[in-house]
């Protein structure tokens, strides 16, 4: 026996049923009114509540609030409504969407779950619309049921549901719902596919959606299988840094210079996810220029939200935000208290503090230290000897009085202060752990 439209979709909701609270993102539309109302109308769930993010992008928009409030009272259910600022660009479509998470992220807590109310046919579109745009088997899985949002979850309990399931579940319970006059538009790409390509699919194939859908599951599986291989081979290049002190994300090279090409992007791909948008496929080019540069190079692979660095046997994922710190000249005016350096962390002493007036300066080259038992060294060769990469390098933090370079952070415990009273103790940019 075919299950009823609220016994499937309590299914797919069991293993977020002792979550702190749900949240529904309420549109007004078909499916959001429809999972409302089977949800408010539903016994022992987490407490409810309807979040409706109004956008502003046309006239029509400002009426549907206080219809989503009228739908919320008469169902007994809180609703928040959010107005956002769309920003301009290429895409409308995704400037809104952007938003509309944003406003999202704000609301749920640690353990809270939204619930949003993308169908079946939504997931055939987002299919054909990532196949026409050439996504690999991460995008082609489309949509998933759940995913990490904020400290909480995105979960789509909808998705094994036709637009026709929900139409029959409306009009059996007389439900009112907003049809936005955007939806029929066929200069936003997915009107196009909703309106005159997949009826033609669906005229010549009356499983289309469902088939479809059924192969964004299919992707879905694989994309797993392909996580899980990444894994595998992250784990193989995850040695720890020299620099644990060095808050930065970093993989050996040499485990992954051993895999195929392939599995070499796929491990990548993983990896990046979280770091910065990840390249299309004619960008992966700068991938194998860092490979397979020379042992004494530097090169650097420049994405979306920063770079990647190989210093030796290692890359490193640099930030955009890590570059922004200023190389001006810091006075130190009270030694006894931290100095905040801009854009690059702390600095504090150990031990009693040189005499003054001190200043931060960054490197300009052929600074020279002295180095007790070593005497007189130059600062490069230094570097050299203990290999910090070379990103850091103009970061380092070098402590001088008038013209006399006294100290830098020591490094590995390899150099000492010139009395031994005291040790400078850096923390870098948003590190856990000082270097001292």
């Amino acid at each position: 026996m075919k299950p009823t439209l609220p016994a499937k979709i309590m299914q797919t909701l069991a293993p977020w049923r002792n979550a702190p609270a749900w949240h529904i993102a309420f549109s007004g539309g078909l499916d959001s009114t429809v999972l409302l109302h089977l949800l408010a109308n539903t016994e022992h769930l987490p407490p409810l509540s309807a979040i409706h993010v109004h956008h502003g992008l046309q006239a029509a928009a400002d009426a549907w609030p206080a219809h989503c409030q009228s739908v919320c009272d008469s169902l007994g259910v809180p609703l928040r409504v959010m107005r956002v600022q769309v920003q301009p660009g290429a895409s409308l479509e995704r400037a809104a969407r952007d938003a509309r998470y944003q406003a999202f992220t704000e609301v749920i807590g640690a353990g809270e779950v939204l619930l949003t109310g993308q169908h079946r046919d939504d997931q055939a579109e987002t299919l054909l619309f990532r196949l026409l745009r050439g996504a690999g088997v991460r995008g082609l899985a489309a949509m998933p049921v759940q995913r990490p949002l904020a400290s909480g979850h995105l979960v789509r309990p909808l998705l094994d549901v036709s637009r026709a399931e929900l139409e029959a579940y409306a009009h059996a319970r007389q439900l009112m719902w907003i049809d936005d006059p955007s939806n029929v538009d066929p200069r936003f790409s997915r009107n196009y596919l909703r309106h005159r390509v997949l009826p033609i699919l669906t005229e010549r194939w009356p499983q289309a959606v469902s088939s479809l859908a059924r192969t964004a599951e299919h992707l879905g599986e694989a994309q797993s299988l392909l996580d899980d291989l990444a894994g595998m081979d992250l784990q193989a290049a995850d040695h720890s840094s020299p620099f644990p002190w060095l808050p930065l994300p970093s993989l050996a090279l040499a485990p992954l210079r051993d895999l195929s090409d392939a599995r070499q992007r796929n491990a990548l791909r993983h990896w990046l996810t979280p770091l910065t948008r990840l390249p299309d496929s004619d960008h992966w080019a700068g991938w194998y220029s860092l490979r397979d540069a020379k042992d004494d190079a530097q090169p650097l692979w420049r994405l979306a939200d920063g770079q990647l660095h190989r210093c030796g046997e290692r890359v490193w994922w640099l930030p955009a935000t890590w570059s922004q710190f200023s190389h001006a000249t810091v006075n130190w005016p009270d030694p006894q208290n931290p100095l905040e350096l801009p854009g690059n962390g702390q600095l504090e002493f150990i031990g009693k503090a040189p005499e003054g007036p001190l200043q931060i300066r960054y490197r300009q080259g052929g600074e020279i230290i002295e180095i007790p038992g070593r005497g007189r060294r130059d600062l490069k060769r230094l570097l050299n000897e203990c290999g910090l990469p070379a990103f850091m390098r103009g970061r380092l933090p070098l402590l001088y009085r008038g013209e006399q370079l006294l100290g830098v952070p020591t490094l590995a415990g390899l150099w000492p202060s010139k009395t031994g009273d005291w040790q400078l103790h850096w923390k870098p940019q948003t590190c856990d752990q000082g270097l001292s």
